[in-house]
């Protein structure tokens, strides 16, 4: 176990750990992941409880498929927030010793925190007549901090900016839920109260080199689960939007994040956008062709489609709804119900169009394949994207 020295800095609800330790030399390539873990279990510190133990089989498992993968830099989606050290539990327990015959991996910088999952609105969201339930959330959840997120990796990390608290009727155009006869699903009282981020959207700088580079990771709601006004793939759509307004200097001017602080990022800066988007380039119940806001941005370099073997033989052998589908199955990164939602890809590691990237893909080995062993601990598979900073 590799010792730590802990420095916890307390910032828009948001804990920023500096462990004392540093690399000697940095690579030129850089590995993004974004790996959706599915850990947002059922009560509050029940994940913290499993680190702490050092012996829970999930964890094991997904710290064998990042040993695996080695990203230097990994956004974890579904990693609930609870506990200061809860990052560090999860290096120390899990990363830093060998798991299923994989080479250990430890990360000198992590950063977690608050989102708005599992918080009371006070409002009555899913407008059922009943407050208090886990649709009155300020994003779905049954208690604080379920499905949260965490970022590892071997730089400096800074949180820069966090948009908890950002209201979705500040945004301009916002795609608001509407009824069958046009009239708007919120009343007004909730809809000008409501936030975007059903998590949250952090803007966090890693060091590389001297070289910043925007991390910029967010987990969208689902674009399910609602009814004919759709106001999760409304609300999908827009916290989507809201990146694709961050990195462009002329869309991003409404923009405020918790700390009162408006607009995006200045042209030419250095960023990679990572998640579980919730969104299909082709298949699937996402509004109005959300992710190719991302996809199809001028800003952002999509030129590489994380594909795997494991993706393409799921399908095939899979079938139901997968045989419905329009796109890539080797492109898929979520492995789901066969019958009513197929696989599909809906998570990314999008850098900007002002970096190099080398090359790609997606943990997801075929039956024949080493690791295969391992993908059963998520219904995600860990994406990532290999970029060169200039």
């Amino acid at each position: 176990m590799l010792p730590f020295r802990s420095l916890f800095l307390l910032f828009c609800g948001l804990i920023l750990l500096h462990p004392a330790l540093a690399n000697d030399k940095t690579p030129k390539q850089i590995r993004f992941a974004t790996f959706n873990i599915a850990m947002g279990l059922e009560s509050e510190g029940e994940l913290y409880q499993r680190l702490k133990s050092g012996d829970d089989e999930n964890l094991k498992k997904v710290a064998a498929v990042i040993q695996q993968v080695r990203p230097d830099v990994l956004l974890l989606n579904e990693f609930d927030w609870y506990e200061l050290d809860s990052a560090l539990l999860f290096i120390s327990n899990y990363l830093d010793n060998e798991q299923f015959g994989n080479e250990s991996i430890s990360y000198a910088h992590a950063i977690s925190g608050a989102v708005n999952t599992g918080r009371d609105s006070n409002l009555d969201i899913n407008s059922n007549g009943v407050l208090g339930e886990p649709e009155d959330a300020w994003g779905f959840g049954r208690f604080p901090g379920q499905y949260g997120m965490t970022v590892l990796s071997r730089f400096p990390l800074k949180l820069e900016r966090s948009f908890r608290f950002f209201k979705w009727s500040d945004m301009p155009g916002a795609m608001q839920p509407k009824n069958p006869d046009n009239s708007t699903w919120y009343p007004k009282q909730i809809w000008e109260k409501l936030r975007l981020s059903s998590k949250n959207h952090w803007d966090i700088a890693v060091t590389i080199d001297e070289h910043p580079v925007h991390f910029l990771v967010s987990h969208p709601t689902p674009p399910v689960f609602d009814g004919p006004e759709d106001r999760n793939g409304t609300r999908n759509h827009d916290e989507i939007r809201f990146w694709a307004d961050y990195v462009e200097a002329k869309r991003s001017a409404y923009i405020y994040d918790d700390a009162g602080t408006h607009g995006g990022l200045a042209k030419d800066t250095h960023f990679v956008i990572a998640g579980d988007q919730n969104a299909d380039p082709v298949d699937g119940d996402s509004s109005a062709s959300a992710i190719l806001q991302l996809l199809e941005h001028p800003m952002i370099n999509a030129t590489c489609t994380p594909i795997s073997d494991g993706g393409e033989e799921a399908s095939h052998l899979q079938g139901g709804k997968n045989l419905q589908h329009q796109g890539n199955p080797a492109a898929d990164s979520g492995d789901f119900n066969d019958r009513f939602t197929g696989n599909m890809r809906i998570d990314y590691a999008l850098p900007s169009s002002t970096l190099k990237v080398v090359r790609c893909g997606i943990f997801w080995p075929a039956k024949n394949q080493p690791g295969h062993e391992l993908i059963d601990v998520s219904d995600h598979r860990l994406v990532w994207v290999d970029v060169e900073i200039e």
